[in-house]
């Protein structure tokens, strides 16, 4: 018999109970302490309840940000090389772990490097990116099929697929055309991260010097468009002046495709609580990051020294990425990662952000396949249950639960739909 142990250090008892699932389940109920910023977290593992179970099968599960399209791309390996039908080790994703997670709806990133715009090559990997996903629909159209309106995603739903939607990651990939964002959306394009790493002369980055004042005329005409297509503005990754100032422009409900809270891990990419009020006052959805050095204060402290030290290195070895590469991962030998983050940890982030915006504008957004490291008992995407039980651990309502693991994206989606047509009649 196979059984699904969700991963743990502590020593509990768990019991088995019998489930209508092909995978029997360990159950155990989890009791809560502090939580230790520099200690290991001493509250116990999550073992997934039927009832956890029964509500998770039913949510809409909808996770904003997954990057297989560009693991793929970087194994320099076509994706007909791999049968995704089976487990792939090497990566996060694969169609058993997905239906063992319970995932109903995912935003497949369309990531391509900022280095493709010196090399003015933005548009044509991110155009080769969109094939992919394409190509996975194609592939298997048994499991995912291409959703371009919430309509579609009830609908694949029903027929027991994922829904597959495609998400931009970066605004780099519009080469400043708007002619080509409205390309990106007749592709199937239906968000648009405003920057990744660098700043662009319309948007800044979290992680760039500022180039635009926060977003740039030209960057106000590009979320206006966005609105007028119906793709949804996504604010993960850029500055929080561009935060705000693409809030005030919007005229749809915005996301955070794949950020967490900036209050409990203080790095430049999570959301400060001021831009959380605003996001809820706009409509808008924050997605949160599994990515411990986004998740973890110890980690988020170790990730701003690295950056500091790549910085540093870029300097003296003027841009020579191998010298600077070799000498990060000496530096990354000593200094590993602390092992703290837990999923306890990643629900914390989610309370804070229904503390500050509420319920209804709270996510998940992994980060999957584009991040090389994941907190405790959730090491890929078969492990989202583990999260329903936190919450209801925690004491949140079915009804509650359902909105995060899905409902309010697909709302945002549903009022971004609705503000595009009254603009094109308009």
């Amino acid at each position: 018999m196979t059984l699904l142990r969700l991963t743990s250090q502590a020593k509990i008892t768990p019991f088995l109970i019998s489930l209508t699932s092909p995978l029997p389940i360990l159950v155990t109920f989890a009791s809560f302490s502090a939580v230790f910023a520099t200690e290991p977290d001493a509250r116990s593992p999550i073992m997934v309840s039927p009832e956890a179970l029964r509500i998770h099968q039913s949510a809409p599960v909808f996770d904003g940000h997954n990057d297989l399209p560009w693991a793929v791309r970087k194994s320099d390996k076509k994706l007909s090389a791999y049968n995704l039908r089976d487990e792939q080790p090497e990566f996060h994703t694969d169609i058993p772990r997905l239906r063992r997670g319970g995932v109903g709806a995912q935003f497949w990133s369309v990531y391509v490097p900022v280095s493709t715009s010196s090399q003015n090559a933005a548009l044509t990997t991110t155009l080769e990116q969109i094939q992919l996903v394409h190509d996975l629909a194609d592939q298997y159209d048994d499991v995912f099929e291409l959703a371009m309106t919430t309509a579609d995603i009830e609908r694949i739903q029903e027929e027991g697929k994922i829904a597959s939607l495609i998400g931009v990651e970066g605004g780099h990939s519009i080469e400043n055309s708007l002619n080509v964002l409205r390309e990106l959306y007749r592709q199937g394009a239906r968000y648009m991260t405003l920057t990744h790493s660098m700043s662009l002369d319309w948007a800044d980055s979290c992680s760039d010097d500022p180039l635009a004042d926060g977003l740039s005329n030209f960057g106000a005409e590009v979320v206006k468009e966005m609105n007028r297509l119906g793709m949804v503005v996504d604010l993960s990754h850029v500055s929080v002046d561009c935060m705000r100032k693409a809030l005030a422009v919007t005229q749809a409900p915005v996301m955070f495709s794949h950020s967490s809270a900036k209050a409990l891990a203080n790095h430049p990419r999570n959301v400060p609580d001021e831009i959380l009020k605003l996001t809820a006052e706009n409509g808008g959805v924050v997605m949160v990051n599994f990515f411990p050095d986004f998740v973890h204060p110890t980690d988020v402290s170790r990730s701003l020294q690295r950056t500091q030290l790549r910085n540093t290195l870029s300097q003296k070895y003027s841009n020579d990425e191998e010298k600077v590469d070799s000498e990060l991962r000496q530096w990354e030998l000593k200094n590993p990662r602390s092992k703290l983050c837990t999923v306890h940890t990643l629900v914390d982030h989610i309370e804070h952000i229904i503390k500050i915006a509420g319920v209804d504008h709270v996510g998940i957004g992994s980060d999957y396949d584009g991040v090389p490291a994941l907190p405790q008992q959730l090491e890929d995407v078969s492990t989202y249950p583990v999260i329903t039980q936190a919450l209801l651990d925690r004491g949140y309502s079915e009804q509650d639960i359902r909105k995060i693991l899905g409902g309010n994206m697909i709302r945002v989606l549903g009022n971004v739909e609705r503000i595009s047509k009254s603009m094109k009649k308009k």
